[in-house]
């Protein structure tokens, strides 16, 4: 075990006012299951580059030797799924080539090299590595005799899976692995989980709740104004920051109370010299020099003692800088008579050139029912999600529904947003004051509404179209996987909204605690 230290961290993006880390300092062991948590636009990703070495900050990184190696990563399509895997370990295929070629030439020098050149690749495991991918794939759920299939034909789910295989595979590496849940179905997660859980020697950053307590041992957390790191999985993590919000909390009135004595005894201070100056008027005969320099001593010594109350309420303040606000959002849905939204009959769809996706499917939406469609990826959730939408036109069955039904979605990918959010809400026709009060409550910045939202991160690009979403008042919400790059604060915040709301709902979703503590009903495609 070896330890990895960050030492006065210091970065800011160019052309930006506001750093995104100040000062940052911690340690972590190279056999931890490492945990990166924190509210959207904190530096999740930040952090991982930097680490990576793809960002440059001041200050020092110390990791004894040890590489990081960054997870996503791009490998080359139209080979067979064991070749890209061997690629992506090491250029085995590379090494072999050189290798035949230095033996084939035979002189000394050539020999030497070959020599060299063979210690490398058997500390690669180069001799093996085959095995090893297919025991790794194994353990992910791909059967070796899958391996010779190409590597595009499998699901984006099962290349995420295979590729953190090869991952693991590398020599000497501490591992900064991305959001990796983002392309995972349920099951795939459950795979990559218990994967995980094996593992050792890695800085995860995921949003799924259950998906990090079945991975991680310890867990790091972007506060605020500085990093936590703990022993535990994410819920040992969110018991312990519950108890010392709590106690923050509890401790709140009391230092505004202490706050406000403070700042008024600062005032009475400030006024010293001045009531002593003003005797200098209207009071008779009188020795104006004293008096003035009285004022001055009292101005010098009421200053003293208002610089030391301005320090003792900084203190007190700074007692409260790492309280997490999570504000109670509300949805406010139309309300619609008839009973039930939408239905269909024997719905069938499948787009050009490609299998049915849908067949003969029959389904009822009833008014304050939130249905959660589940599946594997490739089945077909999305595509059902745009034909209740209107998106998409059935080629068999039918579709029906009040003819007065005001339907919101929420697409699954972000897209390319540009423009800022207040040129957004004008270009979305959306009431202003509520789209940015539901801004705010998902820690959104002030200062952000009027940037480009092309710079945000993907979780505040994702919660500008949450937002749009819920600001549009309508009978029907469809959400494609609402919870994509979302912070854990925020989506206990939508948990609670929609647990608390009568709106009507069609979602997909992959988080399993957001579905079993949400969802009404489940389809399963």
């Amino acid at each position: 075990m070896a330890s990895i230290q960050v030492q006065g961290l210091h970065f800011t993006y160019p052309g930006s006012y506001a750093p995104v880390f100040s000062d940052v300092n911690f340690t972590m062991d190279t056999d931890w299951r490492l945990g990166l948590v924190g509210r959207n636009g904190r530096g999740k990703t930040t952090l991982i580059r930097l680490l990576a070495g793809e960002l440059q900050g001041s200050g020092q990184i110390l990791s004894g030797g040890i590489q990081f190696d960054r997870f996503p990563f791009d490998v080359e399509q139209g080979h067979s799924a064991l070749a890209v895997l061997r690629a992506a370990v090491a250029p085995f295929d590379q090494w072999e080539r050189e290798m035949a070629q230095l033996l084939a030439q035979g002189d000394a020098d050539s020999l030497r090299r070959w020599g060299e050149m063979e210690h490398r690749y058997s500390a690669q495991d180069g001799y093996i590595i085959d095995s090893l991918i297919e025991r790794e794939a194994g353990l992910m759920g791909v059967e070796a005799c899958e391996l010779s299939r190409p590597f595009d034909t499998f699901s984006p789910g099962e290349r995420t899976r295979l590729l953190l295989c090869a991952l693991f595979l590398r020599k000497n590496r501490f591992l900064l692995i991305d959001e990796p849940t983002n392309h995972l179905d349920m099951q795939g997660r459950d795979i990559a989980a218990q994967y995980l859980a094996g593992k050792r020697g890695f800085l995860l950053v995921s949003h799924d709740r259950t998906f990090l307590d079945r991975s991680v041992d310890h867990i790091m957390a972007l506060q605020k104004n500085s990093v936590l790191v703990e022993q535990g999985n994410y819920s040992t993590y969110r018991r312990n920051k519950q108890m010392r919000d709590d106690h923050e909390r509890g401790q709140n009135e009391r230092l505004q109370k202490d706050i406000r004595r403070l700042t008024e005894s600062g005032r009475e201070k400030a006024q010293w010299s001045d009531r002593v100056e003003a005797t200098k008027i209207g009071q008779g005969p009188c020795d104006r020099g004293a008096i003035g320099h009285k004022a001055a001593k009292m101005m010098k010594r009421s200053l003293a003692i208002r610089q030391r109350i301005d320090r003792r309420i900084e203190e007190k303040e700074s007692l409260l800088k790492e309280l997490e606000r999570a504000d109670p959002i509300h949805l406010q849905p139309l309300a619609h008579p008839a009973r039930v939204l939408l239905t269909a009959n024997d719905l069938g769809f499948a787009y050009p050139d490609g299998p049915p996706l849908i067949r003969s499917l029959s389904l009822v939406i009833a008014r304050g029912q939130r249905l959660a469609i589940t599946g594997g990826n490739g089945t077909g959730k999305s595509t059902l999600l745009k034909l209740l939408a209107g998106q998409l036109m059935p080629m068999a069955g039918s579709l029906s529904g009040p003819q007065d039904l005001v339907i919101s979605t929420l697409p699954q990918e972000t897209g390319s947003l540009r423009g800022t959010p207040r040129a957004l809400a004008g270009r979305w026709g959306l009431e202003t004051d509520h789209f940015f009060t539901l801004l705010r409550k998902f820690d959104f910045p002030r200062e952000a509404f009027e940037r480009d939202a092309g710079g945000f991160s993907l979780g505040q690009q994702k919660k500008l179209l949450l937002a749009a979403s819920m600001a549009r008042p309508a009978h029907l919400y469809l959400w494609d996987e609402p919870l994509n790059y979302i912070d854990l604060e925020s989506r206990e915040q939508i948990e609670d909204m929609l647990v608390d709301t009568q709106a009507t709902m069609v979602f997909v979703e992959h988080d399993r605690h957001f579905v079993e503590r949400v969802a009404t009903d489940t389809l399963a495609l």
